[in-house]
């Protein structure tokens, strides 16, 4: 979907797609006027990376996808200890919880091929490992893994979010994440 662009140029629209996002995450419904000013740039200037909302909406879901496989690469992926992988993942996406729930929740990008592909791509390894622990008994058989994907993606944004306002300290949210996905609320 993305055209070709020397580095410089591709490094600037991410940063503009960066600060879009942030915007739209507290104000869905801002204009371009607004998204560009809250990218510290003109609206021709918008305009020369994006010709209209809905290519900057579909740039947006590519570059969510893009940062938060990025991190995931980073994340290994053992077989043999794969209950560590979602504790590890907890602890990288909480920083992204705005592209996660850009992702989820945008209804624009939703009808993307494109994007539907990429994020069923990038969802394929969290979707195995869930799988492994309903037949270790971490999670019941009964519940469709894409349920607790989604559910995982929500409370990484929750986690963001309250690490964002400061209702959470940064370094206990992944902990808490954690005994929240695994256990919910019932007492020990």
């Amino acid at each position: 979907m993305r055209t070709e662009m020397s580095s410089i140029k591709q490094t600037r629209l991410n940063s503009i797609l960066d600060e879009a996002t942030k915007l739209l995450i507290e104000k869905p419904n801002a204009s371009m006027n607004e998204i560009a000013d809250s990218a510290g740039i003109g609206i021709a200037t918008l305009h020369r990376y994006v010709e209209s909302r809905e290519q900057l909406m579909i740039y947006l879901g590519l570059r969510a996808i893009e940062v938060v496989n990025e991190t995931m690469r980073g994340i290994p992926m053992d077989e043999e200890h794969y209950e560590n992988y979602i504790p590890m993942l907890i602890e990288a996406l909480i920083p992204l919880g705005d592209k996660l729930h850009f992702i989820a929740h945008d209804s624009t990008i939703n009808y993307n091929e494109e994007i539907i592909g990429a994020d069923q791509k990038l969802r394929e390894p969290v979707l195995h490992i869930i799988g492994l622990l309903q037949q270790k008994g971490y999670f019941r058989h009964d519940v469709d893994k894409n349920w607790i994907v989604n559910v995982l993606y929500s409370l990484l944004f929750l986690a963001w979010q309250q690490v964002v306002s400061g209702d959470i300290a940064r370094k206990s949210a992944a902990a808490l994440v954690v005994d929240t996905f695994y256990h919910g609320f019932k007492t020990p």
